[in-house]
């Protein structure tokens, strides 16, 4: 097992301590999430691991022979060789342990066969093979294909010149490159930054299963509870393991802070007491050596500071006014770029309060769909029909173009908030962290995180009743995610929304629309039931593209469900059956009415009425449509339901 060891690792930037004496262990079997405030030196310390920047002071030693490979959060461009040329360049490491055993096949054939020399280049040669055979250099086209198909790509991109991919492609290859190389650690800084829903499944997958050890920054916590056991902590320059998932260490951090907290305030008041026991005998001659003792104790105390990223973003959004039932009707929407077709015969309706996920590969037209929803784009064919009192609220994935960048951050409130609000606004700005000098920088100079912030509250400026908002979490740290998140649980009108985060959905959707090659598909239900809908269509499509003897699917043993899919099924059957009943009540209402109707029909006061038996005779008509149509939900409900009971009960 190799190990990699950081000894009083130290580095300063002008009179601030980034790290500060900083000592840890890390092997193959590290599973960890490096966590931190932005700006605690988390990507810095990965760059000091790698060698791409020395620290001040401390040392760094690895077993002979480790390999360390690191993923930056960006910067990477591929230009001179296709993705496939790239890709296979993470096997370059082989080509001189190629050339060694090329030339010691030269020098066996010189050799005596019995000479002490013959007997070491053959034990060598041996060696070097079987190093070789343990690699996965002779099945490397299938991994490389494996890999960027998980990554994203398609067939007909394996062979095409990296220079054509845009950055966030770019970064694709440089993580595929990074994982073909199977070093025995992975430092991966922000790897999900530009992965779709799919991808990131994918690469969850593929590190659950990664054989070296890997350290992890990012800000999604379905993502690091899924792959990693402990969180490596960064704050005021030091580092503190906590063993546990992700959110067992955001559970703990919580706690520390309520105690760090309460002694803050503690510390106060008896800082407080003895600066008023100074300014009251200051001027004493009695009471001077108590002065100075008290002075010098005060001197003493070391004080306690509240972590900056304590501060969270505290907003709601406010009321939203009144629409109708019918937000927007979709037909037949049809969106091209010369003649890529990117949205084609859409057919979808929004209703009031639904929280809608759009989602689907990078590529797919989402962003365009939500541009058109917004009315920033009028291009396409088809029909699109917003309800009647809707007004919007959207969001863009691309901050820049919805700021000034010459304008000071208050600056840019101001300018577009109406006039009730001004005095509200520096509240407002302190609400999402702009306290302050803050308030006077330049847009420009602001980071992507504060950028974020910035957008979202100048959609607080007017009530909106449709938030339409395209990947609102990028830039932002997973204390002011939560935030947003909380503020959208308890938004009282209509989000249409893209994101990659699974939690983000997971904890919104109530419906999920997928883009893909094919046809557009709505899914009615939370994340859960979408992702199972998904599995089960690969499945399907798995099964027909590679149909198996029905004498090997009878021997072939049935997976064993984990804990958390089996907890996944039997939450889904639960769903089910509630369903099932709530519509068996439907229909036998129903059909209570459809009888009170024949009753009614028996009267003579309606069958002399040839009028009245019309008229009665159409309800009943209307009411057996719509239980023909309850009783088709409940069969489809019912067999899903006995599927997944057979799935849970293997």
């Amino acid at each position: 097992m190799g190990t990699l060891q950081l000894q009083d690792i130290s580095l300063a930037f002008s009179d601030r301590d980034i790290l500060s004496h900083i000592s840890c262990t890390v092997d193959t079997n590290t599973r960890a999430a490096l966590a931190g405030a932005n700006g605690s030196g988390k990507s810095t310390l990965l760059k000091i691991i790698t060698g791409s920047m020395d620290a001040d002071s401390g040392t760094i030693t690895a077993t002979k022979g480790m390999q360390i490979s690191y993923l930056p959060q960006g910067g990477i461009e591929f230009k001179d060789r296709s993705l496939y040329e790239e890709l296979e360049g993470a096997f370059s490491r082989y080509h001189d342990i190629l050339q060694r055993k090329e030339r010691i096949g030269e020098q066996l054939a010189s050799c005596s066969e019995d000479s002490r020399e013959t007997q070491a280049l053959l034990e060598e040669f041996q060696t070097l093979e079987e190093h070789i055979l343990h690699s996965d250099y002779y099945h490397r086209e299938a991994r490389i294909l494996q890999v960027a198909t998980g990554l994203g790509f398609t067939q007909d991109d394996i062979h095409r010149p990296s220079l054509e991919f845009s950055g966030g492609w770019q970064m694709r290859i440089a993580l595929g490159k990074i994982l073909l190389e199977h070093p025995d650690i992975l430092l991966l800084d922000e790897p999900t930054n530009y992965l779709d829903v799919e991808a990131r499944l994918w690469l969850k997958s593929y590190l659950i299963g990664y054989s070296g050890g890997c350290i992890l920054v990012s800000h999604d916590r379905y993502f690091l509870d899924a792959t990693t056991t402990e969180v490596l902590e960064l704050y005021g320059g030091g580092l503190k393991r906590y063993q546990g998932s992700f959110t067992t260490y955001e559970r703990i951090k919580a706690e520390e802070l309520i105690m760090l907290e309460k002694a803050y305030l503690q510390q106060q008041l008896e800082i407080r007491h003895i600066e008023e026991f100074i300014e009251r005998f200051r001027y004493k001659a009695s009471k001077a050596k108590q002065v100075q003792s008290r002075i010098k104790q005060l001197e003493k105390i070391e004080r306690i500071v509240i972590p900056s990223n304590a501060r969270h973003l505290s907003f709601t959004f406010p009321p939203p006014p009144h629409a109708g039932n019918d937000i927007c009707r979709i037909n037949g929407l049809t969106k091209a770029y010369g003649e890529h077709v990117v949205i084609s015969d859409l057919q979808v309706g929004i209703d009031r309060g639904e929280r809608l996920a759009v989602t689907g590969k990078n590529g797919m037209g989402k962003t365009t769909l939500l541009r058109i929803l917004a009315g920033l784009d009028t291009d396409y064919s088809g029909e699109f029909v917003l309800g009647a009192g809707v007004r919007i609220g959207y969001f863009a994935q691309d901050t820049d173009s919805s700021l000034h960048h010459d304008r000071s951050v208050l600056d840019e409130i101001e300018s577009e908030a109406p006039t009730s609000s001004i005095p509200l606004l520096r509240s407002l700005l302190g609400a999402f962290l702009f306290q302050g000098d803050d308030i006077y920088k330049q847009v420009s100079v602001l980071s992507g995180g504060e950028k974020s912030r910035l957008a979202l509250l100048k959609i607080l400026l007017e009530p909106v009743n449709v938030l339409i908002l395209d990947e609102p979490t990028n830039h932002l740290d997973i204390a002011s995610k939560d935030m947003l998140l909380r503020a959208l649980e308890s938004f009282k009108g209509t989000l249409i929304f893209v994101s990659h985060d699974i939690d983000f959905i997971k904890h919104l959707a109530t419906s999920i629309l997928y883009l893909s090659e094919d046809a557009a598909e709505l899914f009615v239900g939370d994340y859960d039931y979408f992702s199972w809908k998904l599995d089960q269509k690969a499945a399907i499509e798995q099964k027909e593209q590679h149909p198996s003897p029905k004498v090997q699917q009878e021997t072939i043993p049935k997976p064993v469900l984990d804990r958390q899919e089996r907890n996944r099924i039997r939450n889904r059957i639960q769903a089910l059956k509630k369903e099932e009943a709530q519509l068996l009540e439907e229909i036998d209402e129903y059909e209570q009415q459809v009888s009170r109707l024949h009753h009614d029909m028996s009267l003579p006061e309606v069958y002399s009425d040839g009028i009245r038996v019309q008229g009665v005779k159409d309800q009943i008509d209307r009411i057996e449509l719509i239980i023909e149509e309850r009783t088709e939900q409940w069969d489809l409900i019912t067999a899903e339901a006995e599927q997944l009971k057979e799935q849970y009960d293997e």
